[in-house]
C-alpha cells in the first residue's frame, strides 16, 4: 500500500480489503491491506464435497425464489375470482419478459435509480474542473459537433474527439469544451483542481498546499507502520518486479524464462524465509492437506475483518483544495456563457443535419420563424430560485384543478408563469382544491396542440417564462398546500424534424419504430421505440427529471390507449381479454410502465401516478407484484362524455338514472382508484362546448326574458356536479374556469382563427359581481370544502 502522492492518479475503495496490480503480459497479483493472518484451506472435491456443492446450489436457488417471495404474474386475476388461460399465460410471458429486461438493463447500468438518472449526465453540465461537458445519444451520426453563438456558429470548433475518447459503442457523443484562461493567468497546478461555482469561497482559497493536504490525509487514515511512501508511480511496480524476479533480473522480454506456477513458487518461497519473524509473513498461509487442490476455502480474521469495515475513507483531498467562485472566475472566462444559444451538428450518410440536443433544459423552439436552438441555463448564484416550502403530504381524497398557464390570464395573450402564481393560485386555494394538474408545461412547438405534441422534454416551454420561474410557481403552490401533477405526454412524441427527436441522428428509428408503427396513424405524431434500452434510459429519466428539478409530486400519464396498442386504441373493444394481450398489444410499452410505476414508487414513496385510458387495461392500479402496471388512480372519461351526450341529445325527462350511476361508479373493484370529472378540457378544446355554454347558451343575467333559462342551467350544472361528486371515485377533477360555470369555450390560436387570441383565456373578471357565476362558484367550493381531506 501507498500514501497519497501528487505524482499518481487512483482511487481508494475503503470497502475493498483487496488491492489487484496485474502487470502487463503477467498473471494477476493480489495483496491484502492488512497484515493480518488469513488461512487458505486446499482440499480436494470428494463425494461429500460435491454434496456440500450441491446444498450450496440449493440454497443459491432458494435465495433467487425469496427475491421473488410474494411476485404472482396473475395475482389480481386469482383475487378478482378471473379465469382466462390466454391473458394469464400473457401476464406470465410479459413477467418473464421483464425480468430478462431488468437484467439486461443491469449490464450496463448499476442500477434501476443509474438507469432513471441519464441526466445527470447527459445534456450540457458544467464539470467542478472548471469546463463544461455535452453529451447526447445519436448511434447514426458519423460525427458530432456543438454549433453556436459562442463559436460563430462553426461545425469545427466544439467536436468530439474522434475514436472512443468522443463516443461509445452505444452512439453517445461526448464534448469537453474548457473555460477560457484569462489574459495573464497560469494554468492551474493541480490536474484535479475542483472549483465551487456557487459559494464566493471554499477550503482551497485558504492557502493550504497540497503537501500539507496529503500529509493530514495520511496521518488521519494510516496506523503507525503501515504507510509506504513512495516519490514516483513506477516504485511499487519496481519492488514488486524486483520481489518476484530478484535484484538483476531479466531486462527484456527475450530474457524472461518460464515462470513456475503459484504453488511452487510459494513452496520455494515459504522455506527461503522459514526462519524469519512472524511479523514479516504475508497476512495469509496455505495448508496443504497433501491432496490434490482446486478449491480454496478463505478464512479470514474476523477482528481483521471488523477493523477493516469500520476504517473511515481518507480525506477527501479534491474537496480539501476546491476553490470557489471568485478564484473561478478572477481565473477563467466561462467556456459557454449563461443564456447561449446552440444547437447540435451531426454528419450522417444522408449528410449534415443540425438539431435542438434531446436533453435540452431550455428551449427557444420557434425563433421568429427561423430554426429553434437551446438555451445555456446557468444563472448565477443570485439568480438561481432558493426553494422555500416543502410539498403537502397527500390527501386522502383527490381534488385536482386542472389547468394551462397560457390560458390563465384574463387578457387575450399567452399568460406567464409569474401572472398564475400570482392571480390564479389563491384562487384554486380560495376554491378549495387541493391539487394542480398542468397540461401544456413541457416544450412544444406549436402552441395550437395545446402542448401535447411535446418536441423538448427535459425543457419547460419558455412561452411562459423561466424554468427558475416554474420553480417559483411550485414552490408557491406547495406553501398553499396544494399537490402539483404534471400531464406527461410518453405515449407519442412531435413528428417535428428541427426541434423535436424525429429523425434526430438522421436515421429513422432512433427513438421511434421505423416504418407505419412509427406513426400514430389518426394524429401523425412518432411512437416511442419502448423496447430499446437507450430510449427506456431517456423516458425514465425525463419522470425523475422533473421530480428532481421542479419538485412535482406526480404524473397523469397522457393516453395509454395511443401506446399501448399498435392500433392506437382506435378500434372498437367488446370487454373481452382477449383484447388485451393480441397481436396488436405492445407488450414493450407495458413493461415501461412497469418500470416506471416501480422506479418512480421506489425513487419517491409520496409520488402520485396516474393512468389516463380509455380502454382500461385490465390490472391498471394493481401492484406490479401481482400482474398489474402499478398506477395509483385511473381517469374515468366515460362521465364526462356521458353527460355531454344527455345533454345535446336527450331531452331531461329521457335521463336513465340507471345508466348515469353504473357510469360514474365506472368499475367496482377500482372505486378507491378512480378520478372523474364532471367534463373536462377536451370537451371545452376539441372543437366542443363546456356544460355552462350547453346549458347557460347566450343568456345574459340582466337580460329578463333569460332567467328561466339561467336559472334552470345553473341548477342542472349544479346537480350534475353533485351527483357526480358524491358517486363517482374518491377523487374528482375540475377544468379551470368549469367551476363557476365559464360560458365560452377554448380556442388556441391557430391559422383558421387567423391566430385570435381572443378565446385563448379566462374571464376571471365574472367572478367580481353577484350572479350565475359567483353562485356557481360558490357552490363548487362548498362541494369542495365537504370532502374529508
Amino acid at each position: 500500500m501507498t500514501s497519497l502522492s501528487l505524482q499518481p492518479k487512483f482511487s481508494i475503495y475503503p470497502n475493498n480489503p483487496i488491492l489487484h496490480f496485474q502487470p502487463r503480459n503477467n498473471p494477476q497479483i493480489v495483496f491484502f491491506a492488512r497484515r493480518t493472518k488469513i488461512r487458505i484451506k486446499c482440499s480436494s472435491i470428494d463425494p461429500q464435497q460435491q454434496q456440500n456443492q450441491q446444498r450450496s446450489y440449493s440454497k443459491r436457488k432458494k435465495s433467487v425464489a425469496e427475491s421473488e417471495k410474494g411476485v404472482d404474474p396473475v395475482g389480481f386475476l386469482t383475487k378478482l375470482g378471473i379465469t382466462h388461460k390466454a391473458f394469464a399465460q400473457f401476464l406470465r410471458e410479459r413477467h418473464k419478459s421483464l425480468k430478462d429486461l431488468k437484467a439486461e438493463i443491469f449490464t450496463r447500468h448499476l442500477n434501476l435509480q443509474e438507469m432513471a438518472s441519464g441526466f445527470e449526465i447527459l445534456g450540457m453540465h458544467r464539470h467542478k474542473e472548471h469546463r463544461v461537458d455535452f453529451m447526447d445519444w445519436a448511434p447514426g451520426a458519423r460525427y458530432c459537433a456543438l454549433v453556436a453563438d459562442f463559436n460563430g456558429w462553426s461545425p469545427t470548433e466544439n467536436a468530439a474527439r474522434e475514436g472512443h475518447f468522443g463516443h461509445d459503442d452505444y452512439g453517445y457523443w461526448f464534448i469537453i469544451i474548457e473555460d477560457k484562461l484569462r489574459e495573464g493567468e497560469e494554468p492551474d497546478g493541480l490536474y484535479f483542481q475542483q472549483y465551487n461555482y456557487i459559494d464566493d469561497y471554499d477550503k482551497g482559497d485558504s492557502g493550504v498546499s497540497i503537501d500539507d493536504v496529503f500529509k493530514k490525509a495520511n496521518d488521519e487514515y494510516w496506523e503507525p507502520g503501515e504507510d509506504r511512501f513512495i516519490k514516483n508511480r513506477f516504485e511499487l511496480p519496481a519492488k514488486l518486479y524486483e520481489r518476484i524476479f530478484g535484484p538483476n533480473g531479466p531486462q527484456t522480454m527475450e530474457e524472461f524464462e518460464e515462470i513456475p506456477d503459484a504453488e511452487t513458487r510459494y513452496k520455494a518461497w515459504k522455506k527461503q524465509h522459514k526462519d524469519d519473524p512472524s511479523s514479516n509473513l504475508p497476512p495469509f498461509d496455505v495448508i496443504d492437506n497433501g491432496k490434490e487442490y482446486d478449491i480454496f476455502n478463505i478464512v479470514a480474521d474476523p477482528a481483521w475483518q471488523e477493523k477493516f469495515r469500520a476504517k473511515k475513507p481518507p480525506l477527501p483531498y479534491w474537496i480539501e483544495t476546491r476553490k470557489g467562485r471568485k478564484a473561478w472566475l478572477k481565473k477563467y472566462t466561462p467556456a459557454i456563457p449563461h443564456g447561449s444559444k446552440y444547437r447540435v451538428y451531426f454528419n450522417t450518410p444522408d449528410g449534415p443535419l443540425e438539431r435542438v440536443p434531446a436533453w435540452a433544459t431550455f428551449v427557444q423552439p420557434d425563433a421568429e420563424g427561423q430554426q429553434g436552438y437551446a438555451i445555456h441555463w446557468e444563472p448565477p448564484p443570485e439568480c438561481i430560485y432558493k426553494w422555500k416550502n416543502i410539498a403537502p403530504k397527500v390527501p386522502k381524497s383527490l381534488r385536482i384543478y386542472e389547468c394551462h398557464v397560457g390560458i390563465g390570464g384574463s387578457e387575450p395573450k399567452i399568460s406567464s408563469f409569474n401572472d398564475f402564481t400570482e392571480k390564479v393560485l389563491p384562487h384554486v386555494k380560495e376554491a378549495g382544491y387541493n391539487a394542480i394538474q398542468f397540461f401544456g408545461i413541457v416544450e412544444h412547438k406549436d402552441y395550437f396542440s395545446v402542448g401535447y405534441r411535446v418536441t423538448n422534454f427535459f425543457a419547460v416551454s419558455s412561452r411562459y417564462g423561466t424554468p427558475e420561474e416554474f420553480k417559483c410557481l411550485v414552490d408557491e403552490a406547495h406553501g398553499l398546500g396544494l399537490l402539483v401533477f404534471l400531464d406527461i405526454v410518453h405515449s407519442y412524441s412531435a413528428a417535428d424534424e428541427m426541434v423535436g427527436l424525429s429523425r434526430f441522428d438522421g436515421s429513422n428509428d432512433c427513438y421511434f419504430h421505423s416504418g407505419k408503427r412509427g406513426h400514430h396513424r389518426h394524429w401523425g405524431t412518432r411512437m416511442f421505440k419502448y423496447g430499446d434500452l437507450d430510449v427506456l434510459h431517456f423516458l425514465l429519466s425525463n419522470l425523475n427529471w422533473w421530480i428532481s428539478e421542479y419538485k412535482i409530486d406526480g404524473f397523469q400519464f397522457h393516453s395509454l390507449a395511443s401506446m399501448l396498442y399498435t392500433h392506437n386504441g382506435f378500434a372498437s373493444f367488446t370487454g373481452d381479454l382477449e383484447e388485451y394481450c393480441n397481436q396488436y398489444v405492445d407488450k414493450d410499452a407495458l413493461m415501461y410502465l412497469i418500470l416506471a410505476n416501480e422506479i418512480l414508487h421506489a425513487l419517491h414513496p409520496n409520488i402520485i401516478t396516474i393512468a389516463e385510458d380509455a380502454t382500461f387495461y385490465p390490472g391498471l392500479c394493481e401492484p406490479t407484484s401481482q400482474g398489474g402496471l402499478g398506477f395509483d388512480y385511473y381517469v374515468n372519461l366515460s362521465a364526462s362524455e356521458m353527460w355531454s351526450s344527455l345533454l345535446e341529445s336527450t331531452p331531461d325527462h329521457e335521463w336513465s338514472m340507471s345508466k348515469i350511476i353504473s357510469t360514474l361508479l365506472g368499475n367496482r373493484h377500482y372505486a378507491d382508484k378512480m378520478l372523474i370529472y364532471a367534463e373536462n378540457h377536451s370537451q371545452s378544446i376539441s372543437g366542443g362546448q363546456s356544460l355552462a355554454e350547453i346549458l347557460l347558451g347566450q343568456g345574459n343575467e340582466q337580460a329578463p326574458h333569460s332567467e328561466e333559462l339561467l336559472l334552470r342551467g345553473s341548477s342542472l350544472n349544479k346537480m350534475i356536479k353533485l351527483i357526480t361528486f358524491t358517486v363517482g371515485g374518491c377523487g374528482y377533477l375540475n377544468f379551470m374556469g368549469n367551476e363557476f360555470g365559464h360560458p365560452k369555450r377554448v380556442e388556441f390560436p391557430m391559422p383558421s382563427n387567423k391566430f385570435s387570441f381572443s378565446l385563448a383565456n379566462r374571464c376571471w373578471d365574472l367572478l367580481e359581481n353577484e350572479g350565475v357565476y359567483r353562485d356557481l362558484f360558490c357552490f363548487d367550493k362548498d362541494l369542495t370544502f365537504s370532502a374529508n381531506f
